[in-house]
């Protein structure tokens, strides 16, 4: 490089021997203001090469040392030529802001600076925060808008100047920049208006000329290769950064795609059916009128403006006489008959599933079958846990009630009761060790302890009495005899009351409410509202709830009034279960349905469920964790957990989380109840093959 820089001097030298700081030219003032032919031509000559100089001398990167002595020279030289005195300094012509040369300018569209100054350092962009409406009141308040332009190779405003404002006129008008220009000078003939018989050149045309160029050639290869390699890649697709903006003020009929937007395409024409056949099958031609009916009906009572006919072969099948006829009724139906635009929604089939959250984040829940109960030889129809969760009760067709320690699997004792037990059921009360047990001849209490009460008469439909013998050896306390056989037994919250349910159409006696402490029943309707299949208490409130086959009743027992109709919208009702909230309800149906029901929303199902294959024998809550489950024919226990909320404006969340199988299908039946642990997330099920299992 220092190289390059010597021969440069040295040319300058030898052209202008005198281009030094005490050069003639530099001190001598007599020269007058206009220069003679031959000191133009040493002049014009030094001082452009002085200008290369200088070039090479700043592209080289030389310091600015050397390049003083370049441009005092050239200042000298320009003084001359314009008759500037010495005192005004003035700067090189090649002394400009932005010395990139002459490339373009979207080189640096990506990079934040727009190119290099004379010391190399980077020229940063201007920054341009203005949007539409700046530039809007730019326009109205700036009297200079009009003759601002925008530099690209500073990226800043440039305001035009007069002569620049008459330049850019002139040139729109199609003139010529300079004024003093002639245009209508005399012609110069180079070459003589007289035609000559020899050309001015007859050289022959080289060989290269019509063949392919091997270098050529070279450079193809060379950037097909890069382009395989990735070293070649496209142009990345200019974006406009300042964005779209639209009028909003703009009226409809400006928009040439406005009569597009609203072009609504012709219905097509039916394609033919089989009516249309020319050889259709002879059973199918009895269905339609034989010509002369058809022909005395109205057109508009026709079903087919045709009568089919049979044809052996398709050229045989005549010319349609109806063709000129059906076109123009086309055509009419175009012309008069009103469009209408039928709006598709795209949606996606993801965006219909609700997002749940995954069920490892709502542990716990029990997901592992434990312990397997076996002792029963027959159904087990029903199990309860003791409020205390420390034993397990379960009843089966066998006739006998056994008492099981849940973390041991152990029996600890079994009481025969003489007949098919239908439903068992612990007393929440922790303070009382009862348990009451539905057979098919009575209802019988189980005590652990004497009871003292003195037996009291009943209301005359229904008689209480007290075990005697051994039935009092083997912990009986109670019987409650009932006029008809009794299907389910539930309790109170409180431990004092519970009710019984015998189905029986044809009677308003379905439902019983005992009181243990003053032992006295009561019928608390007066007329039959359908078949009752299963009745809870509110585990707060005064409230009943009675399932028939289709729906679910709930009754004021102070005001002893009907609040609220569930519709299920199931075929037959099999079994209920009320949150400990007390505001939700499931339940469950023999249509392998189970809904959730969320008493301030609706009387319709929340949420309808349909996990279960075969029918739904038994729901139950838990009465800590948000976990319900259901009990199937189908041999499986779904865990579900259903979260409740205190805002009334939030729905409940329900999220399926397990499957449980651990029965074996006997007689196409499978789990026939379900229940939780009071205290802990486990589940317990009894099942047609008499066993119970116990899931963790």
């Amino acid at each position: 490089m220092p190289a390059r820089q010597d021969r440069c001097f040295t040319k300058t030298k030898k052209l202008c021997p005198s281009c030094t700081l005490n050069t003639a030219l530099f001190n001598s003032s007599d020269i007058s203001n206009i220069l003679s032919q031959s000191d133009a031509d040493k002049l014009f000559p030094a001082f452009i090469i002085s200008r290369l100089d200088y070039c090479n001398s700043l592209l080289s990167g030389c310091p600015k040392s050397s390049v003083k002595s370049l441009q005092s020279f050239q200042n000298a030289t320009v003084r001359k030529l314009t008759g500037t005195k010495k005192r005004e300094y003035i700067s090189p012509i090649l002394d400009i802001r932005n010395t990139v040369g002459n490339i373009p300018m979207e080189w640096y569209k990506d990079f934040p600076h727009i190119g290099y100054n004379l010391d190399g350092k980077k020229i940063y962009k201007p920054i341009r925060n203005k949007d539409e409406l700046d530039d809007f009141l730019d326009k109205m308040e700036n009297p200079e808008y009009w003759r601002t332009v925008h530099d690209k190779q500073t990226g800043s405003d440039v305001v035009l100047s007069d002569d620049q404002v008459e330049l850019v006129n002139r040139l729109q008008r199609g003139q010529f920049g300079d004024v003093n220009f002639n245009e209508c000078e005399p012609m110069v003939e180079f070459f003589s208006s007289d035609v000559m018989i020899h050309p001015v050149t007859n050289r022959p045309a080289d060989k290269r000329s019509f063949i392919p160029s091997l270098t050529e050639k070279e450079k193809v290869s060379k950037l097909v290769h890069a382009i395989k390699m990735g070293w070649i890649k496209p142009r990345r697709v200019e974006d406009d950064g300042r964005g779209r903006y639209y009028n909003l003020w703009a009226s409809e009929d400006s928009s040439i795609l406005a009569r597009h937007k609203m072009h609504l395409p012709a219905p097509k024409i039916p394609l033919p059916g089989h009516h249309e056949s020319y050889n259709p099958p002879p059973e199918y031609l009895h269905i339609f009128l034989p010509p002369p009916l058809w022909e005395q009906q109205d057109p508009a009572d026709r079903k087919l403006p045709f009568v089919p006919r049979k044809y052996s072969s398709l050229r045989q099948v005549p010319a349609f006489s109806q063709f000129i006829h059906e076109r123009f009724e086309r055509c009419l139906d175009l012309y008069l008959c009103p469009r209408q635009r039928k709006m598709r929604v795209n949606v996606n089939p993801e965006d219909l599933i609700p997002q749940l959250p995954k069920p490892k984040d709502l542990q716990p829940f029990p997901t592992t079958r434990s312990l397997v109960y076996r002792g029963h030889s027959g159904l087990v129809r029903s199990i309860s846990v003791s409020p205390s969760g420390q034993w397990l009760a379960s009843g089966s067709d066998d006739g006998s009630v056994r008492f099981w320690e849940v973390c041991s699997s152990r029996c600890m004792k079994t009481v025969q009761v003489g007949g098919a037990v239908k439903s068992v059921a612990w007393n929440p009360n922790p303070s009382v060790c009862l348990l009451a047990v539905v057979i098919l001849s009575s209802e019988r209490l189980l005590s652990a302890q004497q009871e003292g009460e003195e037996p009291a008469e009943g209301n005359g439909s229904v008689v209480w009495s007290e075990a005697e013998g051994e039935e009092l050896n083997q912990g009986l306390r109670l019987k409650i005899q009932h006029p008809k056989a009794v299907h389910q037994v539930v309790w109170h919250a409180k431990g004092d009351y519970l009710a019984s349910v015998m189905p029986d159409n044809t009677s308003h006696l379905q439902v019983y409410i005992h009181q243990l402490s003053r032992r006295r029943s009561q019928n608390p309707f007066s007329r039959n509202k359908g078949l009752v299949q299963c009745i809870s208490f509110h585990p707060i409130r005064p409230y009943f709830f009675v399932a028939t086959q289709r729906s679910i009743r709930i009754y004021n027992l102070v005001k002893q009034e009907m609040t609220k109709k569930l519709q299920t919208n199931s075929k037959w009702i099999s079994s209920m279960a009320v949150h400990p909230g007390g505001d939700h309800v499931i339940c469950g149906s023999y249509d392998c349905k189970l809904s959730w029901f969320d008493l301030d929303l609706s009387t319709k199902p929340y949420k309808m469920l349909r996990h279960h294959k075969k029918a739904v024998r038994g729901v139950a809550y838990h009465r800590l964790y948000p976990l319900f489950a259901s009990a199937s024919d189908d041999g499986s226990v779904i865990v579900c957990h259903g979260t409740v909320y205190n805002d009334l404006l939030q729905n409940p969340l329900i999220v399926p989380v397990k499957v449980l199988r651990g029965h074996v299908m006997t007689h196409d039946l499978g789990v026939l109840d379900v229940t939780f642990h009071p205290t802990q997330p486990w589940v317990f099920s009894s099942g047609a093959d008499a066993t119970i299992c116990l899931f963790t």
